[in-house]
């Protein structure tokens, strides 16, 4: 087999036909091999799932019990078919994997969504040598920088620590960047966090992971006309405008997103702050990564994907656009 068929763009999105699975398909199929647990990557209704091991309980979470989901641990080989696949660690959010995949002498990584920052609730990113990669391209644009993310824990405390009068109310994903933010601002405090109730079941899977994280009080448990005044409140971005946010008063708002780095993004959707924090991979995570992984062939996914391509081809690498143009604002950013 030619190594430029081993993985193969389909309506249903990328199949391995040799191994008898797709990677994180868009549409129900017999066999999922899934990245993580965000919506956009764990498809409901496939006949099975494979994933790795620490991304288990988050995919019954979100799939079901009934759901027919086995986890492998980071590292161990599986026999699919005619290909050997391993599942590597992404540093995305917890449990996200690259997907390795052996053919002969020919290897593919797909690496799903991941990162090169450190992130305490997850493993780091697991450079991989192969012939073929294919990367996400959510932010692959060099104006996408990110600072350290302990300077912006930093940012986030000071923040919440100078709105005395007022409640703070950061909205952010619900899984994986709550959690980050918990744990990174478990280093700086330990005052506890007031959570809208879309963010409790993760954050306890977290907790049962092992992941420590500041300790977070429900708001629908707080006695009615209780002053929020110097708290923090997480919450989903789903919760913006909704009436939940009476609670809160004349709050200040923030979110925690990459998007933030770009110039006006704030202004334009009515935020009084926004942290440029991000759990997918910056411009220049993105050329090093690819250089790490010494492929001779990239595939794009996500976001700007064009540009990406547009930037090796210039540079002389091999190089295309697979998949849905997502949006640069994904789930889990």
């Amino acid at each position: 087999m030619s190594v430029d068929e081993l993985l193969a763009e389909k309506p249903e999105g990328l199949q391995c036909a040799v191994g008898g699975f797709h990677v994180d398909p868009r549409l129900p199929v017999p066999f999922a091999v899934v990245t993580h647990a965000h919506a956009d990557h764990a498809t409901p209704g496939c006949g099975q799932y494979l994933c790795a091991a620490p991304s288990l309980p988050l995919l019954r979470h979100r799939l079901g019990g009934e759901a027919p989901i086995e986890g492998v641990p980071y590292g161990e080989q599986r026999a699919l078919g005619e290909v050997r696949l391993s599942f590597h660690p992404a540093g995305h959010v917890l449990g996200s994997a690259q997907v390795r995949i052996e053919h002969d002498s020919s290897v593919w990584v797909a690496t799903g969504d991941y990162k090169r920052e450190p992130d305490p609730t997850c493993p780091p990113f697991e450079p991989l040598p192969c012939d073929v990669l294919v990367t996400e391209a959510s932010y692959a644009l060099p104006i996408f920088r990110w600072d350290d993310p302990r300077e912006v824990m930093g940012d986030i405390l000071r923040w919440w620590q100078g709105s005395s009068s007022r409640a703070s109310l950061l909205f952010c994903y619900v899984l994986g960047k709550a959690q980050r933010i918990l744990a990174g601002l478990a280093d700086l405090t330990d005052r506890p966090v007031y959570v809208h109730g879309a963010l409790e079941p993760m954050t306890r899977l977290y907790r049962e992971a092992g992941v420590r994280m500041l300790p977070t009080l429900p708001v629908a448990e707080t006695r009615k006309g209780r002053s929020f005044a110097g708290e923090l409140v997480l919450a989903p971005i789903t919760a913006r405008g909704s009436t939940w946010m009476r609670r809160f008063g004349d709050a200040e708002s923030a979110f925690a997103s990459g998007s933030m780095r770009i110039r006006g993004q704030r202004r334009r959707r009515s935020f009084d702050r926004g942290f440029a924090l991000s759990d997918h991979v910056d411009w220049p995570g993105l050329l090093r990564t690819i250089e790490e992984s010494g492929a001779r062939r990239v595939l794009a996914t996500h976001g700007y994907r064009e540009a990406l391509v547009r930037f090796l081809t210039d540079r002389g690498t091999e190089a295309a656009a697979v998949g849905l143009a997502h949006p640069t604002d994904p789930e889990g950013d």
